[in-house]
This record gives C-alpha cells, structure tokens and sequence, in this order.
C-alpha cells in the first residue's frame, strides 16, 4: 500500500516521501477499465464485449498516466486531512526515479512550507480612538465656491472688448470644405468656449482677439482620423460671424445654483454638501481607525513566517516602488530589482497581519457574499465606459482576478469586525488636524 515517510521538519518547512505501489496503480487502471468496458465499442465486438486484455493493451497506457496523478493527488490530500497542515503556497512535487517503467513503484517527493498555527488575540483589550470630524460652515461655504466656480456663468464683456482664452464667444458659422457647404458645418448663435477643445484642433485659437460684429475665416484640417470619412484629413474654410464676446464669472450662488446641482433649493444643497463632506471625513478617520488598529495587532501578536510568502511579498514590494520612482518604463523589461531589509521587514508585517487577518476572518466565519463582488466589479467597471460588459466576462474568466478583488472587500469587513469588539473612544477634532494626522501616516508608509 501507499507509504507517506516525513524527510523533513524544520519550522515551517516539511518534506515528505510518497511511495506509490505498482499493484495500487494497476488496481487503478483495472477500475477505470471496468468502469468505461460497457461503454466501448471496437471492430469485431459488440459494446460492452470488449475483453479486458484488448482495453488495456489500447487503453492501459492512458489510464496509467490519470491513475499516477490521481493517486499522487489522492496522497496528498489524505496527508493535508490527516495532519492538519495547510500549505502557504502551491507545493511541490516531484518524481525521484528518473528511470521509472511500467510495473515499478512510483516514488514522489513532496514538499511545502506549512502556514503557522495562529495565537489567539483578546481584541477587547485593543484600544483605538476614533477621530469624529463635524463640516462647519466655513467648510461648506468653500465648498459651495468651488461648486459655483465650476458652474461658471458668462456675462458681456465692455463693448470692443477682445476674447481672451476661457471667454464664451457666441457666433454664426458656416463650414466648407472644397467650397461646398457640408451637413452639420453650421450653426446659429453658438456659443463656444475658447480653450474647452469642443472644436476640431486650431479652430478655437484662431477666435482669441476677436471682437463682437467681427466677420473672420477659420481654415482648420479635419483629423485624420475623424469619425466622418469624408471629411477625415481634408481641409475646411469656417466662415464666422461673431456675436457676443463674454467673460466668464461664478455662479451666484443662490437657489439657482442649488437646482443646477438637482437640489431643491440652497438650504438643502447645503444639507447634502455638509453630509457628503461628512462622509469623506469618516472615511479618513476609518483609514486611520484601521491603521492604528493594524500597528495595536502587529505588537500584540508574534508567530513564525512561511519564507516563500515573505519573499514573495518583498518581491512585489521593491517591484512596485521601483516602477513608482520609474513612471516611464511600462513593461518588466529591466535591471534585477534588488529586495532591501526595508523591503523584507515591511512583507513580514504585511504577511504577519494578512495570516492574522484571514485567521480571524476564517474563525469569525466572514465571507464576501456574490453581492458584495458584483458590486465591486460595478464600481471597477466604471473605469471602462463602453467596455462594461466584456470586463465583466474578463472577471469572470479569471479566478485570479476575482481574488486581487475579494481580498480587500474580506479585509474590511475583517476591520469592522474587530472594531465592534475593540474598545473605541470618540474624540472630536478638526479637519486641518484629521488633514495633518493623514500626511503623517503617508509618511510612514512611504
């Protein structure tokens, strides 16, 4: 029968011989047989009467092949049942006998790094203060400036007043290429912005300095590329009259304003901006809620690390700063990236608060549910307009994916569960102290 012998035990790393037996895998191949014999059909025999020594001289040798890895498999999954070990990475397994044949023993050689046991940590005694910022009106007031600047009004400039970039110009045009008027080239009292490039490439320079009454040729090119065939790359001659010349100004802002942002009036536009503002400020408190919470559990809990997932993880660490300090290269096409004792100091926290994580997720029995991912790929999708749908196929298609992107949807709710159970106490401060509190832990992370 099948032999498992340790080889190796030191910490987290285990070897492990599995012997095979000739007679278990020929067994194998016979039930596999027996199973498919009704099944076939071959020259000369009716199906289901094929004899065994015909199957297994046109079959056998195929069989074997799913048999070994089946076994194999089958050994290996006993062991992680029986022992308890769960591996930190993919294991290893390899064949010993290079010369093996038909008939001999099959002897494997696993190997693994073994996650470690994970201490139990009392998170009632962990302590965090949670920074409560309120939106005062000096907040809101800035806020609603920025609103009101960003729905611009235009009012006339003086009279003889030359258009400047920004300024709205409204005008009549007429578009020809080739001398022919062509299908959507003109318009009556548009009004353009000069500098928001609504227009094809040069045409909106050529406007600055014009004056209301002025009469004036814009000759632009038509992109090569433009959506229009027939006009793509060709040359057009825009004659325009101009209208009015206007200087762009804020909004006031007034109930009018509050209706441009779909709400009813001032008041409760000032209402939502004071709880949107509210909101954000939340968020940055979490995120320093959930730091200070991650720095309390790193000193609280010490426990060997698996080396392959501390390697990796310095790995990924130096990769990612150094296409950080180099933006203009794109690809992995270059130097060896060295891993530095920063690099493997801060993948030793990281993997030691991810187990730890996991760990309390896993007893806490916290799952990401199908809705909680579907909108995560909603929000994500967004950065694709027009490509929703086949990003959507893309994640579905990619196991790899779907876990880059349940990993931080699980380690949140991992949060929030600890930080029901921590002992929490709210402090009022300001937005320039949550502000300064958010610089500070960019630094150290930085």
């Amino acid at each position: 029968m099948m032999q498992v012998t340790e080889t190796l035990n030191d910490g987290l790393k285990r070897g492990y011989a599995i012997t095979v037996t000739a007679a278990e895998l020929e067994e194998k191949v016979n039930e596999k047989l027996v199973e498919a014999q009704p099944e076939i059909e071959m020259k000369g025999f009716r199906k289901g009467k094929v004899p065994m020594a015909l199957l297994k001289k046109q079959f056998g040798q195929r069989l074997l092949g799913e048999a070994m890895q089946e076994a194999v498999d089958g050994a290996m999954n006993k062991h992680f049942e029986d022992s308890g070990d769960r591996p930190a990475m993919q294991p290893d397994v390899k064949m010993t006998d290079e010369n093996w044949q038909e008939g001999d023993d099959v002897k494997v050689e696993l190997s693994y790094e073994a996650l470690p046991d994970i201490p139990e940590v009392d998170l009632k005694s962990v302590k965090l203060e949670k920074p409560v910022v309120k939106a005062d009106d000096a907040a809101v007031d800035e806020a609603l400036e920025g609103l009101a600047e960003n729905a611009q009004d235009f009012e006339p400039r003086d009279e003889g007043a030359a258009a400047e970039d920004g300024d709205q110009v409204v005008l009549d045009f007429v578009g020809k290429v080739d001398g022919e008027a062509f299908e959507g080239g003109a318009a009556e009292d548009y009004p353009l912005v000069l500098g928001s490039n609504s227009f094809i490439p040069g045409f909106e320079e050529q406007l600055t300095g014009v004056k209301a009454g002025d009469e004036k040729d814009v000759t632009v090119n038509f992109p090569e590329e433009y959506q229009a065939e027939h006009l793509a790359g060709k040359e057009a001659v825009f004659s325009c009259t101009i209208k009015e010349v206007k200087k762009p100004v804020a909004a006031k802002i007034d109930d009018e304003l509050a209706k441009k942002f779909g709400a009813e009036d001032l008041e409760s536009l000032k209402t939502q901006i004071k709880e949107r503002l509210e909101a954000e400020y939340a968020g940055a408190a979490r995120a320093l809620m959930k730091r200070a919470l991650l720095d309390a559990l790193d000193e609280k809990v010490s426990f060997d690390l698996p080396p392959s997932l501390v390697d990796a993880e310095a790995n990924q660490i130096a990769h990612q700063l150094w296409h950080d300090e180099n933006p203009d290269v794109q690809g992995h096409d270059h130097p060896e990236i060295e891993t530095t004792d920063e690099h493997r100091k801060l993948a030793e926290r990281r993997v030691r608060l991810g187990l730890l994580l996991a760990d309390l997720g896993q007893k806490a029995e916290i799952e990401v549910s199908d809705s909680e991912m579907t909108q995560a790929v909603m929000n994500q999708a967004r950065q694709y307009p027009g490509q929703e749908r086949q990003f959507f196929e893309f994640i579905q298609k990619n196991p790899q994916m779907q876990q880059q992107m349940r990993a931080p949807i699980f380690e949140d709710k991992v949060v929030d569960y600890v930080f029901e159970l921590a002992d929490v106490s709210e402090t009022e401060i300001t937005k320039d102290e949550l502000q300064k509190k958010l610089e500070e832990m960019d630094e150290q992370e930085g």
